[in-house]
C-alpha cells in the first residue's frame, strides 16, 4: 500500500496497491496527488521516509516538474513522515491486527473500505469531530 496523506485535513488523497514494491506503486498515486495539489494555492511539500522509490530519479523528477517540494528526515528520525506513520498505526489497530485474509484481493477490499471510513466517517479530534 502506497498512500499519500493530505496534512491539512488528514485525508488519504491517493493510494496504490501492489503485491511487490515497484516504482509504479509510488508513481501512480503520485500523479493523483499532484493533481490534488494543483487545486490549492499553497506551497506543497511531499514528506516521506528514505525508501528507494522516494529517492528514484523518476519520482524526484516528477516532483520537480510539478514544483512540489520533497522532504525526507535523516535515518532513524521519522518526524517528516509522522502523519503517515500515525495513519498506518491506526489502520493496523483498527482493521488489521487479529484478522486473517484469504487473498490479496480481500486485503485490498478491506483496506479500501478502511480508507473510505478513515476519510469520511472516522472522528478526528483535531478537526473538532
Amino acid at each position: 500500500l502506497s498512500p499519500f496523506l493530505d496534512g491539512f485535513n488528514g485525508e488519504i488523497i491517493a493510494y496504490q496497491f501492489q503485491q511487490k514494491p515497484t516504482l509504479d506503486c509510488v508513481l501512480i498515486p503520485l500523479k493523483t496527488a499532484i493533481k490534488e495539489s494543483k487545486k490549492t494555492n499553497f506551497r506543497t511539500t511531499i514528506h516521506s521516509d528514505q525508501g528507494w522509490h522516494y529517492q528514484n530519479k523518476q519520482y524526484v523528477r516528477q516532483l520537480k516538474q510539478a514544483k512540489l517540494y520533497q522532504s525526507m528526515s535523516r535515518k532513524g528520525n521519522c518526524l517528516d513522515n509522522a502523519l503517515m506513520e500515525n495513519f498506518f498505526g491506526l489502520m493496523k489497530q483498527e482493521m488489521y491486527y487479529g484478522r486473517s485474509f484469504s487473498s490479496f484481493e480481500e486485503l485490498k477490499r478491506v483496506v479500501t473500505n478502511y480508507i473510505d471510513y478513515y476519510n469520511h466517517h472516522r472522528i478526528k479530534a483535531k478537526l473538532t469531530g
